[in-house]
């Protein structure tokens, strides 16, 4: 089980990943080469699924996989880009900067996920496993 931690000097900027799930499933997500190649792709703006399958050569099936695992894992949103044409289509941008996996003192494993600042919030979600 997951435990709470807070960071003292950004608690109001901090919130935490308690079960232990969500954390496995960010680091599955992470341990994927695809998924870190789409997260690396979709950091400067956000790609439809045809976008992300034709940058990277992986058929259909498997990115919608992969994108599937990473808005799962909370890594990227999926919204609809709107075209003139009335053909809209769905794509992917990436909420995280950064991603942080250390071991503290006593072995304890803390992750520590940097979301992408917006207008409305910028938010630091950290877990630690293993106390």
């Amino acid at each position: 089980m997951a435990s709470v931690h807070t960071s003292e000097e950004s608690a109001n900027d901090v919130q935490t990943i308690v079960a232990e799930s969500a954390v496995q499933q960010l680091l599955d997500a992470l341990d994927d080469a695809d998924c870190r190649a789409i997260l690396d792709a979709t950091r400067e703006q956000a790609l439809t699924v045809k976008e992300v399958s034709e940058a990277h050569d992986l058929p259909l099936s498997t990115t919608y996989r992969k994108l599937d695992l990473l808005t799962e894992a909370g890594l990227l949103e999926e919204r609809t880009r709107i075209r003139q044409s009335g053909k809209h289509a769905n794509e992917y941008a990436r909420l995280v900067d950064d991603v942080v996996i250390s071991l503290g003192p006593r072995g304890e494993t803390e992750v520590r996920v940097s979301q992408r600042k917006s207008p409305e919030q910028a938010v630091s979600f950290i877990s630690v496993i293993g106390d």
